[in-house]
């Protein structure tokens, strides 16, 4: 990092949030704005992307006063296996159902932290697997089986 940037995690945290920022407002560009008693489609990417691109700015400048600590090791083998958890969740969801396509995703995320305890993450899997079920299947009766076809049922 060049030495005037004094506070890297600010100055690529304001990066990306301008970068995002940026992006809302020029995506928002091709929408009818309408105003703020009739907002159209435009309306909320364009001031929110606004709002998010004022912090990056104000996290960039912060990055050239205030000192703070280097940025660490990126974590490349643990992203990618969140990544595929997401995936596989993605994939799951049709033809395994929830059930399995939450267990995958909470065992693969877990098993990219540190802390990976079988004990802990099995009794979350099951816990959160549970209540996706109840809240989404039975209570909002929304279009998902808990068990899909793939398993036979």
């Amino acid at each position: 990092m060049p030495s005037f940037i004094r506070h890297p995690k600010d100055f690529w945290t304001g990066i990306i949030f301008l970068f995002f920022g940026v992006g809302a407002v020029v995506i928002g560009q091709d929408y009818a704005m309408g105003s703020a008693g009739r907002m159209g489609p435009a309306y909320f990417p364009s001031v929110l992307g606004t709002l998010l691109a004022g912090i990056g700015l104000i996290g960039i400048i912060r990055s050239f006063i205030v000192v703070g600590e280097p940025i660490g090791r990126f974590y490349m083998k643990e992203l990618l296996m969140i990544l595929v958890a997401i995936i596989l969740f993605g994939i799951l969801m049709r033809g395994a159902g929830l059930v399995p396509a939450i267990l995958v995703l909470i065992f693969l995320s877990a098993y990219a932290g540190p802390k990976f305890n079988v004990k802990e993450v099995t009794m979350l899997a099951v816990g959160l697997a549970v209540f996706a079920v109840v809240v989404f299947v039975k209570l909002l009766g929304l279009p998902m089986v808990a068990f899909g076809p793939w398993l036979g049922f």
